[in-house]
């Protein structure tokens, strides 16, 4: 389960160090074995565990190609994705492009989102935060999906 978030500094090769506390996360049969790929809607990139992505991969590859909407998420997210590995520091490497496209400097944060973490630029994240307590949350409006859950 990846959860939480981690201030994380990317060094002159472009590596991040994996935070102790996220490393078990993303261990997963295949030791060290990771994914990365951009986000289809945020400037951030996706870092899956292998076994993860296959389970995403294998959706997005049975659905219908002639969708012009599901063409461009499969392009976004399988034609971004790139295998990773941790190494014995802990430390990824981040792909150029990927972090040229999600404007990673040398400050990122690592976000978990349960099945996967969210990898942003400090500063937009930090942004993208602020800006989510900005919206009130309109609570007689929830998805049918949320109407159970207690929080």
């Amino acid at each position: 389960m990846s959860r939480g978030s981690s201030h994380i500094s990317v060094d002159a090769k472009g590596r991040v160090s994996i935070p102790t506390k996220h490393r078990h996360a993303l261990s997963s049969s295949e030791e060290s074995a990771l994914v990365v790929t951009i986000s289809a809607t945020d400037r951030c990139l996706l870092l899956y565990t292998a076994d993860a992505w296959v389970d995403v991969e294998t959706k997005l590859v049975s659905l219908p190609t002639l969708n012009p909407q599901i063409r461009k998420l499969k392009r976004m997210l399988i034609g971004h994705a790139d295998d990773v590995a941790m190494d014995s520091s802990g430390r990824v490497l981040l792909p150029s492009a990927l972090r040229e496209f999600a404007n990673i400097g040398k400050k990122a944060v690592l976000v978990g989102q349960g099945d996967k973490f969210e990898i942003w630029d400090e500063a937009q994240w930090v942004a993208e935060r602020d800006s989510m307590y900005e919206v009130e949350l309109d609570e007689a409006n929830l998805p049918e999906e949320l109407a159970s859950l207690a929080f």
